[in-house]
């Protein structure tokens, strides 16, 4: 499981306000899943007595984190108002770098997104790509309300892996500007929040746990199409980090002479420009899919056996209830790839194991921005 240590988030100035407790974030996650529940059904969901439920409950609207919603009717008691996460009591920010696009978002405690944009500039300078991250999140800030101090945190996704102690982004080649360097300080020094750095793939899976799939199924894998091939690792609920930050790497399972034959999507990016369609990078790829373009059957079988691999490993390895097709998968390739058939396996005594469900992502815009914004309220209110 996870080393949390390397969660604790770099911040250039003292904390916002107290932290909470674990009951306390406790209670907001029920009643984040649970919109306009009465007070009196809580504590069935807890394991504390219900005057405690009671008092954690008015220290959270006395400090502002829950309101009082719509009344609920229910038999012949005493009509109640349900609970609320009180949407403005906290603010996030998400930042998403791919090798072609760079992305933000704001988050409200509901976990609402309130405003997602993307740059119009490539992100191959490193420098340029967040001074204008900057000016166009504090922009957005001011349009959609958000008051500075109710901002508390930012995440950060990128593709990539982490090396060393300090754990710096090793990102792939287009990204080069954005390697080997403390971005998490350079990010704390220009948005005055505390910074969640985290591989973009792993964030998909957090916006997934949160908002998506993680609702159905507790235990999930996600795999990430981008221009490279990555996983993201879900059990009951809380995202996998690892050792060394790097759980999900699954490309690691290919040699390297198999490589070009995983699903990643660079690689079917090639396959297109050798075939003269005219795409320009994942995000043009993404808004523009064909599945009658040339060399998208073909590619498709190419990668077939290498995307159950991943799958099986995923199967054998965790045991998930769901395998969720996601990243910048292409809507309709995904549903293509739905269609490869499962690697052949015996069955011993006519009773074959379960397997997971595999599922494409619902989740509308960039997954990994949305997940790079929830993890900072993940972390800091509910469990």
């Amino acid at each position: 499981m996870a080393d949390n240590s390397s969660l604790v988030p770099v911040s250039p100035q003292k904390a916002f306000s107290k932290p909470l407790s674990q009951n306390e974030r406790m209670i907001l996650e029920i009643i984040r899943r649970n919109n306009g529940i009465k007070r009196s059904a809580i504590a069935s969901m807890t394991n504390l007595t219900q005057p405690s439920v009671h008092r954690i409950i008015d220290s959270l609207i006395e400090s502002s984190y829950l309101i009082f919603g719509d009344t609920v009717i229910e038999g012949r008691g005493k009509p109640s108002k349900g609970l609320q996460l009180n949407a403005r009591a906290a603010y996030s920010i998400g930042i998403s770098v791919n090798t072609d696009s760079a992305s933000f978002c704001l988050c409200d405690l509901r976990c609402n997104v309130i405003h997602e944009e993307i740059l119009d500039i490539p992100p191959t300078n490193r420098s340029r790509t967040l001074v204008l991250l900057k000016e166009r999140v504090w922009r957005a800030m001011k349009s959609n309300d958000v008051p500075r101090d109710k901002l508390v945190g930012a995440g950060f996704a990128m593709a990539g892996f982490f090396v060393g102690r300090d754990h710096y982004f090793n990102a792939p080649e287009p990204l080069a500007d954005w390697s080997l360097v403390d971005l998490q300080s350079e990010l704390a020094a220009l948005f005055e929040v505390p910074i969640w750095t985290e591989n973009n793939c792993t964030t998909g899976a957090v916006g997934e746990a949160i908002l998506g799939a993680g609702l159905t199924y507790p235990t999930f894998g996600y795999l990430s199409f981008n221009y490279g091939f990555g996983a993201g690792v879900v059990v009951d609920g809380k995202p996998v980090f690892g050792s060394f930050r790097n759980a999900g790497e699954i490309s690691r399972i290919y040699t390297t002479e198999e490589g070009v034959h995983r699903p990643a999507l660079g690689e079917l990016l090639l396959r297109l420009q050798q075939r003269n369609v005219s795409i320009n990078g994942i995000r043009e790829l993404r808004r523009q899919f064909d599945p009658d373009w040339p060399g998208v059957r073909e590619w498709i079988e190419e990668i077939s056996p290498y995307l159950n691999r991943a799958i099986d490993a995923m199967w054998a390895v965790i045991d998930p209830a769901a395998i969720v097709f996601g990243g910048e998968l292409p809507r309709g390739l995904g549903e293509l790839l739905l269609d490869v058939a499962p690697t052949p396996r015996i069955i011993r005594m006519n009773a074959p194991a379960e397997c997971p469900k595999i599922l494409l992502s619902q989740i509308q815009g960039d997954p990994a921005v949305i997940g790079a914004a929830l993890i900072p309220l993940k972390e800091q209110y509910f469990n």
